[in-house]
């Protein structure tokens, strides 16, 4: 996409780390947000070393922390749902970003065959004390090993978006699912707090995706979108933090009612905080 000659969709601070501004990018053609500069592979990992990057923490400090862990056991139940209702006789799972291992931890117990990838040492080291395995890289794998992938709040944090669709098609078996979470910056919540919506996430969010993106991103892989759920705790966790970017406190009452407000209207027009894509390999 030539930047060069647009404006930019909206301009966005880094609140969590380096206090750094970056701008959004919108592409006409896909309708998904990119955002520049992106930081090299070399500094990326700078961008990550924040106390409140709780995906790679267990800690339970805070009122807000704890939260976070109570809603993550009731969606660790979903997802182990989810992907028994898709593979009913089981079968080999990779998750890629598995961050402390509790997705995958619950999926063995469940008698899935596990494997992850995670590049947080510290995580993977917290991961690994649950009995997770993990390898170094999707290169390590062979060819159509696996029933099903998952990336749960990962895609966005992918370099190279292509090179990693075509990864996910050579790792997934024939008919093998493709279980994709990403933020969705065209929901109510995302637009209420504009520069604010937490889940822009810049600069470790490289990639800002709607349904149409998703979906023509993976069928140049023939990869095919078959459904999209919500996940509708997205919308309280994020309008905490975006209260939190905003005004400095997290107005707990106020985040409530916008994240209720947010999935009150994605009921009608399904633009929900977040999305889950279920893709299926062709």
């Amino acid at each position: 996409m030539d930047i060069s000659k647009q404006q930019p969709f909206l301009t966005v601070k880094d609140y969590s780390v380096s206090q750094e501004i970056f701008d959004l990018y919108h592409d006409d053609k896909l309708d998904m947000l990119i955002t520049t500069p992106q930081p090299s592979l070399e500094n990326l990992g700078k961008y990550y070393e924040s106390v409140d990057y709780i995906s790679h923490t267990d800690s339970k400090r805070s009122l807000f922390e704890k939260a976070y862990h109570f809603v993550k056991n009731i969606a660790l139940k979903n997802k182990l749902n989810l992907i028994n209702s898709l593979q009913p006789n089981k079968g080999s799972i990779l998750d890629i970003g598995a961050g402390t291992g509790d997705f995958l931890s619950v999926a063995k117990e469940n008698g899935w065959n596990t494997i992850g990838v995670e590049p947080s040492e510290k995580a993977k080291a917290i991961a690994k004390k649950k009995g997770v395995s993990f390898v170094g890289d999707t290169s390590e794998l062979d060819n159509h090993s696996f029933d099903v992938i998952s990336m749960w709040h990962v895609l966005e944090h992918v370099p190279n978006l292509e090179n990693q669709i075509k990864e996910l098609k050579r790792l997934l078996k024939p008919n093998g699912t493709l279980i994709i979470a990403v933020p969705n910056f065209k929901s109510f919540d995302a637009k209420h707090y504009g520069k604010f919506w937490a889940a822009y996430d810049v600069p470790i969010h490289f990639w800002h995706f709607s349904k149409t993106a998703i979906k023509m991103l993976f069928e140049k892989e023939e990869i095919k979108l078959v459904k999209v759920l919500p996940m509708k705790f997205d919308s309280f966790y994020v309008s905490l933090l975006s209260e939190k970017y905003k005004t400095g406190k997290m107005n707990y009452v106020k985040a409530f009612f916008v994240g209720l407000q947010s999935n009150l209207k994605a009921k009608k027009n399904f633009e929900y905080s977040s999305h889950i894509y279920i893709l299926k390999n062709n």
